[in-house]
């Protein structure tokens, strides 16, 4: 079989709260892409943050490994843009070709989209994404690897639309209020922007006679832009859509229960298309997965927080049951910067959630507790689990030589990252 074409598309926090998940959020196109290919229930970002999400998926490592500690408009960059799938797939006869948002780079600090090795930029603005993604199918030289990234569902949501929000419900563990609703509403507005615009991407491979022979991913960074989501180690943070579509094992409506994590899909993409796997690779293949042969190909995954608006570090694993999160700061209060401004955040901090200390330790029981509400920390029934969870994210931070172990991790000079966290030593068991 010939190699496919790649088609990866990637909008900003969307989380999994589309209609292919269960959610009452119009997106027909999206749920068409599902039906006709493969949805994983249970993938996962490597990091609740838009650079350095982008910066594990598209080099199959952490983020920390990959140099991608913090944001690429707040000057963090790829340690070395030779890591990135581009270059391996270009070995193999890939030509690649951007459209719209990239987030590893950033114009502004002298490292643009020219400097990641993109045979043909389209376009970085994202407004003209979509249309400068069509252009391309129409005349696309065989075999391609097309990245087209949106800016939806990044804040701010449109105001004026048609979502009646008395008919919305927050997603858990948002609570049930108006202006919540509104925000809901808000949201679910945008997530029909990105829905078309992905459906007419579809539809130009339709019109080109290349869907039988094109991979399309689908993925997002990282949970939805409100507070406990987005730059959060819960569920809510690093759970992400990622839909599958393509020839072979890429079709049929199936459905992935096990634990997958974006640093799986380079790995993935090497093992289909016979190709070396670089050596930096973290990952493991998905094929398996894809295949019949394995139900799971991974006991745990891991996420990470360095930097966002300012310095947070924190580091999580969550294996099939239990998610650990351990904080590397001595906070007093939530990092208020690293939560995106809108009508949640108002009506939380309208609640007294300023006031509320975040926990240095973190352990959950995923299946009883879903939302990671009620932290087992100090439950003795649980102190077998807990220092389980604490060697596995210990074993995991030495194998891939985190810097955290050395104690604060450094921002590139000119980075505009305040540090406004102070430094600890992590928990001991």
């Amino acid at each position: 079989m010939p190699r496919p074409n790649i088609l990866y598309i990637h909008s900003h926090d969307t989380g999994r709260y589309l209609q292919p998940y269960g959610y009452g959020i119009p997106t027909p196109n999206l749920q068409r892409l599902a039906e006709e290919g493969v949805l994983f229930r249970r993938a996962y970002c490597a990091a609740p943050t838009c650079s350095p999400s982008r910066a594990a998926l598209l080099t199959g490592q952490s983020p920390h490994s990959a140099g991608m500690l913090g944001l690429a408009n707040r000057g963090f960059v790829l340690g070395d843009f030779r890591q990135h799938i581009i270059h391996s797939l270009k070995s193999a006869g890939y030509t690649s070709a951007l459209a719209g948002i990239q987030h590893l780079t950033n114009a502004h600090f002298a490292r643009g989209a020219e400097a990641i090795g993109y045979d043909r930029i389209l376009t970085t603005d994202h407004a003209e994404a979509h249309l400068r993604a069509i252009d391309f199918i129409k005349d696309a030289p065989p075999p391609f690897f097309l990245t087209v990234g949106f800016f939806e569902n990044h804040r701010e949501f449109p105001l004026e639309h048609d979502v009646d929000p008395a008919y919305v419900s927050p997603p858990l563990p948002l609570p049930d209020r108006p202006r919540i609703r509104q925000d809901m509403a808000n949201y679910i507005a945008m997530a029909k922007i990105l829905d078309d615009k992905v459906g007419q991407v579809m539809s130009a491979l339709d019109d080109a006679g290349l869907r039988d022979e094109t991979l399309v991913i689908y993925t997002t960074d990282h949970g939805i832009a409100f507070p406990g989501m987005k730059c959060s180690l819960t569920d809510a943070g690093i759970g992400v859509a990622l839909i599958l579509r393509g020839p072979g094992p890429f079709g049929g409506g199936k459905i992935v229960d096990a634990m997958v994590s974006h640093i799986d899909v380079f790995p993935t993409l090497c093992d289909l298309l016979d190709i070396e796997a670089p050596p930096w690779l973290q990952g493991s293949s998905m094929m398996p997965l894809l295949r019949g042969e394995a139900d799971a190909i991974r006991d745990e995954v891991f996420a990470e927080v360095s930097y966002h608006a300012t310095y947070e570090p924190k580091r999580a694993v969550r294996s099939d049951r239990f998610k650990y999160i351990r904080r590397y700061d001595n906070r007093e209060s939530p990092v208020l910067p690293n939560i995106d401004d809108g009508l949640t955040k108002d009506d939380y901090l309208d609640h007294g959630f300023a006031e509320r200390a975040p926990a240095a330790e973190q352990l959950y029981d995923t299946y009883y507790d879903p939302t990671e509400r009620d932290n087992l920390i100090s439950d003795p029934d649980y102190a077998g689990v807990l220092g389980d969870m604490r060697a596995r994210l210990d074993r995991w931070m030495r194998d891939t030589d985190d810097p955290l172990l050395r104690g604060p991790a450094p921002a590139p000079p000119g980075a505009v990252a305040p540090r406004r966290a102070v430094p600890c030593s992590p928990p001991t068991a």
